[in-house]
């Protein structure tokens, strides 16, 4: 077996530092595995792409000969599973495209991992690893009080997490019915360089910067657990590297925050970083603009990240406040990667505002 790692998704937001953290490893060969829909973008690897231990296929992971044949050419000895649709206000919009990938795509890649798995030898099965990475929404809304642990129920509320809760039991299922070695990791809001401006943060960034409108849903006090890119994607190699097969470990940044604290954050560095505002405003701050709240939006996620840590002895590295003003200047001076990735059919306008 080689020490070969698949990375599905691995042009998405988190995928891409995945790869760009796990090609470091001059003995890892690293593949990346992405369909390239709207939210991959090959330039957030354009840091990569000459290395000699990476390796691009552009294929759909439902594409089941396809990806058995990646798994017969590079005969990995693990797979992180990170392709899927995630946005919540597009998976109201369009719930068929979240069923196909992250349901139906899921069941498609596990059975390719089984029958590729069931073909090895006795110790090479014995250190494969499907490790599949998931997200806190699958656990509902919280209450004012109280953590997601990684016992918490299930309780999806919007397509986007019912899909994502659907793909996590499949895992489970082939453990335990197919002894597929597998991990999971649920983790809380991500936040970061190269995130695709649908997503809060770099959303409020561009606008405030172009002096257009910062729409706050409803009152502004959903709050989530912001947990910076870079973190998240240690953790994800700790839990493929050292996680015990079978189990679950909740990723989360230990950062709650409302997300109108998160935009007036925001504005405040913004006023630090470009004092000088656009035309027609004084303030950054004078751009929030509250709007209708999004159909089932859940108030409160909260993640308990306790046995990560104990278990696996990580930590975050940036709070808040640091991997915030890491994200601001990271935007700043990567105006030529933002333009780009807004070239297509998206162009900062509501999604999931149809219902």
């Amino acid at each position: 077996m080689n020490n070969t790692l698949f990375i599905t998704g691995g042009a998405g937001f988190i995928g891409s530092e995945v790869v760009r953290q796990a090609v470091q490893d001059p003995s890892l060969t690293v593949v990346n595995i992405d369909k390239l829909t709207y939210a991959g973008n090959l330039e957030s690897l354009a840091m990569v792409t000459a290395l000699p231990n990476y390796h691009f296929h552009q294929l759909d992971i439902g594409d089941a000969a396809a990806i058995s044949a990646l798994f017969d050419q590079y005969q990995p000895r693990a797979i992180m599973h990170l392709a899927a649709e995630s946005h919540v206000d597009r998976s109201i919009d369009g719930p068929a495209d979240f069923i196909q990938t992250n349901i139906i795509g899921t069941f498609t890649l596990l059975e390719c991992a089984r029958k590729y798995h069931q073909r090895l030898a006795k110790a090479d099965q014995a250190k494969f690893r499907f490790h599949h990475v998931s997200t806190d929404e699958v656990y509902g809304s919280l209450g004012s009080e109280g953590l997601f642990r990684e016992e918490s129920p299930y309780s999806p509320n919007s397509p986007y997490s019912a899909s994502k809760a659907s793909s996590d039991h499949l895992v489970r299922a082939w453990f335990h019915t197919y002894n597929l070695p597998v991990v999971t990791s649920n983790c809380s809001n991500n936040y970061g360089p190269y995130q695709f401006p649908e997503k809060l943060i770099p959303l409020m960034i561009l606008n405030a910067l172009e002096g257009k409108p910062l729409p706050i849903y409803g009152d502004g006090q959903q709050i989530r657990d912001w947990l910076y890119v870079a973190d998240h994607a240690r953790a994800l190699r700790l839990v493929l590297e050292q996680g015990r097969v079978g189990e679950t470990y909740n990723i989360g940044g230990l950062n709650e925050k409302s997300n109108l604290e998160v935009v007036h954050t925001l504005c405040d560095l913004l006023e630090e970083m470009v004092p000088q505002h656009p035309q027609g405003i004084s303030r950054y701050h004078d751009l929030l603009t509250f709007v209708k709240d999004r159909p089932g939006h859940d108030r409160r996620y909260a993640i308990d990240a306790s046995k990560i840590a104990s278990e696996l002895g990580w930590q975050p590295k940036e709070d808040f406040t640091s991997g915030l003003g890491k994200t601001v200047a990271w935007y700043l001076h990567h105006h030529e990667w933002c333009q780009h990735v807004q070239d297509g059919s998206y162009q900062r306008q509501r999604l999931g505002a149809a219902v």
